[in-house]
């Protein structure tokens, strides 16, 4: 799809994914190496009771989803950013994930009228319907081309 075709309002849901214990474990201690994402015993000790996924491996799963949907991908061109980024609940081992995601705000370009900008709103539920991160991107997409 292309940006005129995302308008506000639109919403799209990926499959969902599942993550393992060992998955969790070795991406936190390749990038986000805290007690509570690598050590059974540390975790089991800590607030929340047990290993749970680092919020930036959750983000990743939930861009891979939102990338294996295809809904953009074809006119991506990039983004500059992100905002509003909230870690809701913890994601644990066994976890289905999956993205609800809506578009929220859709500007054609002014200078450059081959693209715009939309912005999507992203919900990662897990398996219970529990937003467990949102965040809200900003995307550059080419407009349709004239046929």
């Amino acid at each position: 799809m292309y940006f005129d075709d995302l308008h506000v309002g639109f919403v799209f849901e990926t499959e969902s994914r599942s993550l393992s214990e060992d998955e969790i474990i070795a991406f936190a201690s390749e990038y986000d190496a805290q007690p509570f994402h690598i050590d059974r015993d540390a975790a089991a000790q800590s607030i929340y009771g047990g290993i749970i996924a680092s919020g930036f491996q959750t983000m990743l799963v939930a861009f891979r989803l939102t990338l294996e949907s295809g809904v953009w991908n074809e006119a991506s061109m990039g983004s500059p950013g992100m905002r509003d980024v909230q870690w809701r609940h913890p994601v644990r081992p066994g976890d289905a994930l999956r993205v609800r995601a809506e578009v929220v705000g859709s500007t054609p370009s002014s200078s450059r009228p081959d693209r715009g900008r939309t912005e999507i709103r992203y919900d990662v539920l897990n398996q219970s319907g529990d937003v467990v991160m949102c965040y809200t991107a900003t995307h550059i997409l080419k407009r349709k081309p004239a046929e």
